[in-house]
């Protein structure tokens, strides 16, 4: 049985989105990321898990002991909020003790376990400094330190790094990364950046208007990914209208505009039927070709990006795909075709199928 399990969750607000039936389980030390848009429910998962929010039905247990019914401050869960809630007019020392003096931790005990808090967090010796001297990422991790002193169960994190510039956002990241592994607390994180959830967590599960969409590692969810939403949510994906001629031996043979693919089975998370699809492509997926030799179209536009180049490619019926590709592959203007990278293609090339929109 998992350390940390939620059964059946459900929060209702009104006719507002809340979170429905939702199940999912955390091994001890394991780290779960609740990814999903604004409106998923991912917050509202993690106050009830907090005990911020009472479910309208279903059951939290950690250890096998239920706390759906327990006040925040009887569950031991430690969680870090969006903006950190720092005290402005507390020293560092000072805001780490608050979370300890509702356990009756005072005097030597709790200077004992501020310490070793911010030695957890590489900022030993920050007891007395203030909490406006601090820089971002400090801050963040002086409210992680807090977090853990009590020793926690469970450590839950809200958007932990949605308040940091793009190039302190990456070092955090990779900071807080190697202090939850170190520290090998069970963790869930709330993000809706995919980027944050990948290099974090050990799974994911995806949200959507309350629902679980699809929970799994990183990798499952990139190159299999079980709906529509999933797909369109993970990573960056053209789509295009296709129609499925046969399958044959594990073999499928789609017609995408006139243009043929050889596909394996994989490709597609269900049963789907000879008939209308939806073919999504990563840009990794698909290469450039000469003209006559596949889906035909034209370069539109190109974007340099360092290990690659992006290409968008305008085709006949009007859509707009993007493909990656060396960076002198093509220039703006060029006709070219797209065809898989190789064939027969499987879902870890970047290719899929899915139902026909409305089927």
């Amino acid at each position: 049985m998992p350390y940390l399990s939620l059964h059946a969750l459900t929060r209702r607000f009104g006719d507002q989105a809340g979170v429905f039936d939702l199940s999912l389980g955390v091994e001890r030390g394991g780290i779960l990321a609740l990814l999903g848009p604004s409106g998923s429910g991912k917050t509202t998962t993690l106050r009830m898990l907090g005990g911020f929010e009472r479910p309208d039905a279903g059951r939290i247990t950690v250890e096998q002991e239920e706390v759906t019914q327990l006040r925040p401050e009887r569950r031991r869960f430690g969680m870090v909020f969006q903006h950190y809630a720092l005290f402005p007019h507390l020293d560092v020392g000072q805001n780490i003790a608050f979370g300890l003096e509702s356990l009756g931790v005072r005097g030597a005990a709790a200077e004992q376990r501020i310490g070793e808090a911010l030695a957890l967090v590489d900022l030993g010796g920050f007891a007395r400094r203030a909490v406006a001297e601090l820089s971002g990422g400090q801050q963040q991790r002086i409210a992680l330190a807090r977090a853990l002193a009590p020793e926690p169960r469970v450590l839950l994190l809200d958007e932990p790094l949605s308040n940091l510039d793009p190039a302190l956002r990456e070092r955090t990241r990779r900071e807080l990364r190697t202090l939850i592994r170190r520290v090998g607390i069970t963790t869930v994180i709330v993000t809706h950046e995919q980027e944050d959830a990948f290099d974090l967590a050990d799974t994911v599960a995806v949200l959507n208007q309350g629902r679980l969409e699809q929970v799994g590692t990183p990798e499952a969810l990139y190159q299999h990914p079980a709906t529509v939403f999933v797909a369109r949510f993970i990573g960056r994906s053209s789509w295009m209208t296709g129609r499925l001629v046969s399958r044959e031996a594990g073999i499928l043979r789609v017609s995408v505009d006139g243009a043929e693919w050889r596909l394996r089975e994989g490709v597609a998370g269900g049963v789907i039927n000879p008939g209308p699809v939806q073919v999504m492509a990563r840009p990794e997926g698909l290469a450039l070709a000469p003209p006559g030799r596949g889906l035909a179209g034209e370069v539109t536009d190109r974007r340099f990006a360092g290990a690659g180049t992006y290409y968008v490619v305008k085709t006949a019926a009007g859509i707009h795909v993007e493909v990656l590709a060396g960076a002198t592959d093509a220039a703006v203007g060029d006709q070219v075709s797209l065809a898989p990278v190789r064939e027969p293609a499987g879902a870890e090339d970047g290719l899929h199928l899915f139902p026909a929109a409305g089927a």
